[in-house]
């Protein structure tokens, strides 16, 4: 008997618990047969994972991507047990593996982190499971899905890298470049996946695209909360490279204190924005100037991904209680620094859904087939 696609993604998660747990408890044995019941229960979650994606759908490996989303919600599973643990929700599933392999996760950085991949790219992994049972397109979720991650990896492993607990890296450090190869792996299959088109003529889409900027008011107020969210960013980016004018002092010792923080995670998250995400937002505002910009609806969605993400972790890690006191907020500059810190992540996600919901000013002139697509979504 064949299992939907969903209640296979569903069961992957639910084997993180008891494996853990079961980990957990071998592991504090004092018995030199520790180690092989270690390594017999990693096989045997291994194992159930394979039967789970099997009887998940055999025609489903069509699509390998769909392996990859259901191993990948019980890693999420597995995060999101940690920071309850950590955060003393819960105890007795992943004490030995933090300690040894990753005490990195420990940070206020990390817990987030854990907290973000366990709810929300766990959320992803559903929604496209789902879509793939379905022969629907999930293209949007996982461009949005892969910015995410994307992020998320490079900030953390950079940090780790470079921050203060560089010292503690355990060859356990090296499993993540397997993992790095997958999202690139990944993403080079979601953007070959074909675009699901809107049902427009090549007429409608060329009166679409004979409007003037100032006949559209919404991209124009669209292009002055990316002028703004561009300029925050290369504000913040100077910040942490130490400018020495004197708001660029004041604001890491009195707005933002964070960003002096020895982890060393939220300058290599301001320097990722200064040299990757202002770049991107010249160039959105570029197209939503001019039309026929067919690559802003794609990376739009990866920037929003990415920018939510980093956002709520720095935001999280700003206010954490791991984050040592000298660099939390001031409560009395609270407001604004939350204030500021959700509209520079709204901006991304306007743009994200302004391409989304009228996609026809991006469309190439008169594109092949256009007429006759079919939607998926």
């Amino acid at each position: 008997m064949q299992l939907p696609a969903g209640p296979a993604a569903l069961g992957a998660p639910l084997l993180a618990l008891p494996v853990a747990f079961g980990i957990s408890g071998v592991a504090n044995l004092d018995s030199p047969l520790s180690p092989a019941l270690v390594v017999i229960l990693v096989l045997l979650g291994l194992v159930s994972l394979l039967i789970l994606i099997l009887t998940g759908g055999i025609s489903h490996f069509q699509d390998p991507l769909f392996c990859v989303f259901v191993v990948f919600s019980f890693v999420s599973a597995v995060d999101l047990i940690i920071a309850l643990e950590e955060d003393g929700l819960i105890s007795g599933f992943t004490e030995l593996y933090v300690r040894e392999g990753e005490p990195h996760v420990r940070t206020a950085h990390g817990l987030l982190l854990c907290y973000w991949d366990g709810t929300v790219h766990y959320g992803l992994y559903l929604g496209m499971v789902s879509a793939i049972g379905q022969r629907k397109n999930y293209r949007s979720l996982g461009l949005l899905w892969l910015g995410s991650m994307l992020m998320s990896a490079v900030v953390f492993l950079l940090g780790n890298l470079l921050g203060k607990y560089s010292p503690e890296l355990s060859p356990s450090f090296l499993l993540n470049l397997p993992y790095l190869l997958i999202l690139a792996w990944a993403g080079r299959r979601l953007f070959q996946q074909p675009r699901a088109l809107p049902s427009l003529s090549p007429e409608q889409v060329a009166e679409e695209q004979r409007k003037p900027l100032y006949q559209r008011p919404q991209d124009l107020l669209l292009i002055l909360i990316l002028i703004l969210t561009a300029a925050f960013t290369f504000f913040r980016g100077m910040v942490v490279l130490d400018c020495p004018a004197d708001s660029c002092f004041d604001y890491t010792h009195l707005h933002e204190p964070y960003l002096r923080d020895p982890v060393a995670y939220p300058k290599v998250q301001m320097l990722i924005y200064l040299f990757y995400l202002l770049p991107f937002l010249i160039l959105a505002i570029y197209a939503l100037a001019l039309p026929g910009c067919s690559w802003l609806p794609d990376w739009s969605l990866v920037f929003a991904g990415a920018v939510a993400q980093a956002q709520f972790t720095h935001l999280g890690s700003s206010l954490h209680s791991r984050t040592p006191f000298p660099y939390q907020t001031p409560d009395d500059v609270l407001g604004s620094f939350l204030l500021s810190n959700v509209l520079y992540a709204l901006g991304p996600q306007l743009l994200a859904l302004r391409c989304l919901h009228s996609p026809a000013f991006f469309l190439p002139p008169n594109p092949p087939g256009l007429a006759r697509a079919k939607k998926y979504q």
